[in-house]
């Protein structure tokens, strides 16, 4: 893979597909994945694939979109959950040879925040809404 693009959907299609050999093989040896939202780092690929592998069970993940400048990547992603509800990623990435270097992601629950009723006359739900933005 030489696109930096290909390397970003790659590493969120052998997660949604359990492919940790092949997880493996996209990320950089000295890789660091950032979970912000729990202040966490993971850092090398065994610890990577390590808490996705133990990850508990009845997740799927659907690439939403995926744009670039150079090696530097942005992806928009969501991981619904068996019993839980659905996630939301904004991940900031960089590759560099084809491998993934770090991840930055953004971890949010949909609809975990109930807006403020004096919003309700300037919005809509947002699952009900074309996407603001084209997808890549």
């Amino acid at each position: 893979m030489t696109e930096s693009t290909d390397v970003v959907r790659a590493y969120w299609q052998r997660m949604h597909a359990r492919d940790w050999t092949g997880l493996r093989r996209l990320l950089a040896p000295d890789v660091v994945v950032e979970w912000t939202a729990s202040n966490e780092q993971f850092v090398g690929p065994d610890a990577v694939v390590g808490v996705n592998r133990e990850y508990p069970e009845g997740w799927s993940i659907r690439v939403r979109g995926v744009v670039a400048d150079g090696d530097t990547v942005a992806s928009d992603v969501e991981v619904p959950m068996d019993g839980v509800g659905v996630f939301r990623v904004a991940a900031f990435a960089r590759v560099r040879e084809g491998l993934l270097v770090s991840s930055v992601e953004y971890w949010i629950g949909v609809g975990d925040d109930e807006p403020p009723a004096w919003r309700a006359r300037y919005s809509r739900p947002a699952d009900d809404a074309p996407l603001p933005y084209p997808l890549g």
